[in-house]
């Protein structure tokens, strides 16, 4: 594909870092702009290379994976294990439907705030969907419980980004205070592809619990983020294999009526076929 996960994770650390060195000297349209691309680069890195190193962790030496690990909790505002552990248990439920208990298994299902068995609504779930996260604390010891190694490491994780950020608030509060809305966008961006990607989708059924599109020019950009239905029904294959993948599964998908999108999922809205998935409110219209 012409482009290493591994060296992408420094890169946008660095485009970080020298954006708050770069502060003083930029106008504030040019500051807007920055702002602007950082949240891009959340929702993108959410769901391309984090994503892709919770599954397939990007070195054989594990201290370098922790070093990775770091640094993506540095640029996403997002501690890595936790987000591994959120990510682990969607796909332990894959956005699945409420069960007898009132509670879905996948923390962050469509199905979970929804109602009447629909999913919610796409604004609500992109924009609200954030403020219902469990907090740090609580993911730590709901890691703690099996994996109390990993906790130890989130926490760390954790820590290690409250201090960076108090550094730079103490260097250039300004920077940091400006920073914090576009970084609550960030992670709505992230949820608004979530949304697409399991929206019309059925999470009964394993080989089409995703929403796919195959787009070429996202799917290089997000490191095939798009075969969703593919990524869901083997989790563990290697992104630079999922073309493989869907060619292997293509009949199989299509007798079980796997969701296809013509846009990249971050404009889902614009496919016509999206405005037919039922939703919470749309029911209590009709």
């Amino acid at each position: 594909m012409g482009r290493d996960p591994r060296d992408l994770v420094y890169v946008q650390f660095a485009l970080i870092l020298a954006f708050f060195v770069a502060w003083p000297q930029l106008s504030w349209a040019q500051r807007l702009g920055c702002a602007c691309l950082y949240a891009m680069g959340i929702g993108w890195n959410l769901d391309s290379v984090s994503h892709n190193f919770i599954h397939n962790p990007f070195f054989a030496w594990e201290p370098l994976n922790r070093l990775t690990s770091f640094v993506l909790t540095f640029e996403l505002g997002t501690p890595q294990t936790m987000y591994d552990y959120v990510h682990m248990r969607h796909h332990a439920g894959n956005s699945d439907r409420i069960g007898a208990d009132g509670k879905t298994i996948d923390p962050i299902s469509l199905y979970q705030y929804g109602a009447d068995g629909k999913v919610e609504p796409a604004r609500s779930y992109i924009f609200r969907q954030f403020w219902r996260d469990d907090g740090p604390f609580t993911v730590a010891r709901a890691i703690a419980a099996k994996r109390p190694k990993q906790a130890r490491q989130a926490l760390q994780e954790f820590w290690a980004m409250v201090a960076l950020y108090a550094v730079l608030a103490v260097l250039n509060w300004r920077f940091v205070l400006f920073l914090a809305p576009f970084y609550y966008l960030g992670q709505c961006i992230s949820f608004l592809i979530a949304w697409y990607e399991h929206a019309g989708a059925n999470p009964d059924l394993p080989i089409a619990t995703g929403v796919s599109t195959y787009g070429r020019l996202y799917n290089w950009a997000f490191l095939n983020n798009g075969y969703h239905a593919e990524h869901h029904h083997r989790p563990k294959v290697h992104w630079t294999a999922m073309r493989a993948l869907r060619e292997e599964t293509r009949e199989a998908q299509a007798a079980a009526g796997v969701r296809t999108l013509r846009w990249p999922h971050f404009l889902g809205f614009l496919d016509g076929a999206s405005r037919a998935v039922p939703t919470a409110r749309r029911a209590a219209a009709g």
